[in-house]
């Protein structure tokens, strides 16, 4: 993706200065940061930044994405901890996504971890 171009996850800042160097090893530096790095992952489909973001106890061996489904828009409802000194996060959000023939949303309220300075979801509840 172009780094200049408005970054996947709509925070309003180009992908080069958001989500890219995230998905190029960058540590996030709060829980929402990693949550909108992992929405761009899926606009992007970059299932290695999303099993590499995992948490090692509820991670997936594999994970395929479909091709035909694009995420378009993501709403952050509400953020609970997750802080840069912080050791626990919860990301509450909504994100919109396509097919040729559906449209759907996901609300998900999401769990982080930050673990030696690197921040990974371990698991949500689908609302």
């Amino acid at each position: 993706m172009d780094p200049a171009s408005r970054c996947p996850c709509l925070s309003g800042n180009p992908y080069g200065e958001c989500c890219g160097p995230l998905h190029d090893g960058a540590a996030a530096p709060t829980a929402e940061r990693l949550m909108r790095s992992r929405f761009s992952a899926f606009a992007l489909g970059l299932p290695e930044y999303l099993l590499r973001t995992w948490h090692p106890t509820t991670r997936p061996a594999t994970l395929e994405l479909d091709p035909d489904q694009r995420w378009t828009r993501l709403d952050v409802t509400a953020t609970r901890s997750g802080g840069p000194f912080d050791s626990r996060g919860t990301v509450a959000f909504r994100a919109w996504w396509r097919t040729d023939t559906e449209r759907g949303t996901l609300e998900e309220t999401s769990e982080f971890v930050r673990e030696h300075g690197r921040w990974s979801y371990v698991d949500g509840t689908v609302t």
